[in-house]
């Protein structure tokens, strides 16, 4: 058990490579997250039991990391939404990632190469909210060097391939 955990630190399964039909499972799941298993089985052509196998070992896996709802945010009263990017102290992103992880209307967070180090992709009520927002809670972490605010003026949600 052990040299398992040595072999696999995190204790992540290894990536196994996706074959057609469960990326087929996949698009159907982003396109229809509470689609039936019968459903699924009926659409990639395979018996229920084994729709019901696979989908079990991607949630397994961490191909699928859950399920959940897409929120059209302006008419879920969030109308303003920025990206903002932070430069930040060396070594911080562990820290920077928890405090950003707590804001109200965080929605993304990453760790990105290039003129800045973090991209942040929040949404508020309105543009005053934001305000409140960059200037007092993100720019009050003391790991951050500096902001950038980025309004988004409409944004498209995409549909990846698998």
């Amino acid at each position: 058990m052990q040299d398992e955990q040595m072999a696999n630190p995190g204790g992540k399964h290894p990536a196994r490579p996706l074959d057609p039909i469960d990326r087929d499972i996949l698009r159907l799941l982003r396109t229809d997250g509470r689609a039936s298993i019968r459903s699924v089985a009926e659409q990639v052509h395979v018996s229920r039991a084994n729709a019901y196998a696979r989908i079990n070992r991607l949630l397994d896996d961490g191909v699928i990391r859950g399920f959940s709802a897409r929120v059209d945010q302006e008419r879920a009263g969030q109308g303003a939404s920025a990206y903002i990017t932070l430069k930040i102290v060396q070594n911080s992103w562990r820290t920077v990632r928890e405090q950003l992880g707590m804001l109200p209307g965080a929605a993304h967070i990453a760790l990105v190469s290039g003129d800045f180090d973090v991209l942040l992709l929040v949404h508020t009520e309105d543009n005053r909210s934001l305000r409140e927002l960059v200037l007092t809670r993100i720019q009050a972490i003391p790991e951050v060097l500096s902001t950038r605010t980025l309004l988004v003026f409409e944004e498209t949600d995409l549909d990846p391939e698998v």
